[in-house]
């Protein structure tokens, strides 16, 4: 129970009802994290990869090990976990490992992110835990393409309807290229979490680059992105090498 005169915090994720008719509820949600590293002189960028992806197999981490498509030099690394500390207490140590120890983190291309409700998710639990694992893990799916944005605070502004009817726009373009296997999407939130001040990581994963730089173009021409978008990227464009 909260005291008189202070706001009641609720940080559970909500979706749906069930097939009971009851709204679905949980505190539960997955994070996931972007690392871009920079193999060190004299190391090859596709040794690096294979070193990352090997640590990780022998540490039971699940993740997918990327070429980064625009340096030559450099890998990066996606896990998740639903305790963050699982960045810390495993991710964390494999860079202390000789093959990683000289490599260069590439500080900017960080993201750090978690998945949230939308309060209508048929399944909650398989929406917040499960689908994004899916979409990075499909191995028909090799190219992944992650960046964080922000939005204006004109937008937060606005009435609840009206902030629905954009996201709406939003949402039928990412479901028409998902339905033609296009694109797939992942969406996580980062407030707080992000050194630049961005407020979600947004990673598109398919078959072919080309379809997900058309998705990215053509959610340029929506409100929410035209008008309430104040900072996009920097962009990191994957190649999967590994996964675990």
């Amino acid at each position: 129970m909260s005291q008189p005169g202070l706001p009641e915090i609720d940080v559970n994720e909500y979706g749906g009802k069930n097939k009971n008719g009851e709204r679905q509820v949980m505190n539960r949600r997955l994070f996931m994290q972007v690392l871009v590293f920079e193999a060190p002189e004299g190391v090859r960028a596709e040794a690096l990869a294979s070193a990352t992806s090997t640590l990780c197999r022998q540490r039971e981490i699940p993740s997918v090990v990327y070429a980064d498509a625009n340096d030559p030099r450099s890998v990066g690394l996606l896990t998740w976990s639903e305790d963050p500390a699982h960045f810390i207490k495993h991710v964390r140590p494999i860079f202390s490992h000789d093959e990683l120890l000289r490599a260069r983190i590439r500080g900017d291309f960080t993201m750090l992110g978690r998945t949230y409700s939308q309060g209508y998710e048929p399944d909650l639990e398989d929406a917040l835990l499960h689908r994004f694992v899916r979409n990075v893990q499909n191995p028909k799916h090799p190219w992944h393409v992650w960046y964080p944005l922000r939005r204006s605070g004109a937008f937060a502004k606005l009435p609840a309807e009206e902030q629905s009817a954009i996201l709406r726009e939003h949402g039928v373009i990412g479901h028409a290229y998902g339905q033609a296997d296009l694109g797939h999407d992942v969406r996580l939130a980062c407030h707080g979490l992000d050194a630049h001040d961005n407020e979600f990581v947004i990673g598109l994963v398919g078959a072919e680059l080309h379809p997900l730089s058309h998705l990215v173009q053509t959610m340029r021409k929506t409100r929410q992105t035209s008008e309430f978008i104040s900072q996009m990227g920097p962009f990191f464009v994957g190649y999967v090498l590994h996964r675990t």
